[in-house]
């Protein structure tokens, strides 16, 4: 969270010393012309998010209307919208931000990137590797085992250790003996209940 503060806090620097250093390498550009110049690039880059923006919810609507769901297009309207907060902000860095989220030749990189590194690694953290493809058919998650389970030389079986219960076959008629625990209980029920042989 600090490094995010941080950057937060860092980009807003980077924008005055830019802004100072063009006005003062370039003297043709004075101060009048470099705030013309940061309310134009904002003005050009809200209308290129609005563009985008209704390029956005028109594939949304073909995208579901297809049945699918519109994932890459949601994400393409994050971006814009982060886009749109960059390219509100006065500052030469922050247009430059806001034009790349906003021009489709970067941004589409830049939702493949946020995609692979941020949102599938968070929901197969919450998910436990369900989200993207990732079930156990077998054997255990994290090649852990549980209780005395000990894995065989047959690869994907385990031993699981005695059992806690016995089962006593007869000819006709089966036994589930638990243990010692409730043994008179179960004696009890057994003869009113002729289902439980």
């Amino acid at each position: 969270m600090l490094r995010w503060i941080f950057a937060l806090l860092l980009i807003p620097f980077l924008d005055a010393v830019l802004l100072a250093v063009i006005v003062t390498q370039f003297g043709f550009i004075s101060w009048v012309g470099m705030v013309l110049l940061v309310v134009l690039t904002g003005l050009v880059g809200m209308l290129l998010v609005r563009a985008e923006g209704r390029r956005t919810i028109r594939k949304m609507q073909r995208t579901m209307a297809a049945g699918e769901p519109p994932t890459n297009e949601l994400l393409d309207g994050g971006l814009l919208i982060a886009a749109g907060a960059f390219l509100l902000t006065p500052g030469l860095v922050t247009d430059v931000i806001g034009f790349l989220l906003a021009v489709p030749l970067t941004r589409i990189p830049i939702r493949a990137a946020l995609k692979r590194f941020v949102i599938v690694p968070y929901a197969d953290k919450k998910t436990g590797g369900f989200a993207s493809g990732t079930v156990w058919t077998f054997g255990f998650p994290d090649d852990g085992t549980a209780g005395n389970a000990t894995e065989s030389t047959n690869s994907g079986t385990y031993d699981l250790g005695d059992d806690a219960y016995t089962v006593d076959e007869n000819d006709d008629s089966y036994t589930i003996d638990f243990g010692d625990e409730h043994a008179d209980d179960a004696d009890d029920e057994r003869d009113d209940d002729p289902l439980a042989r």
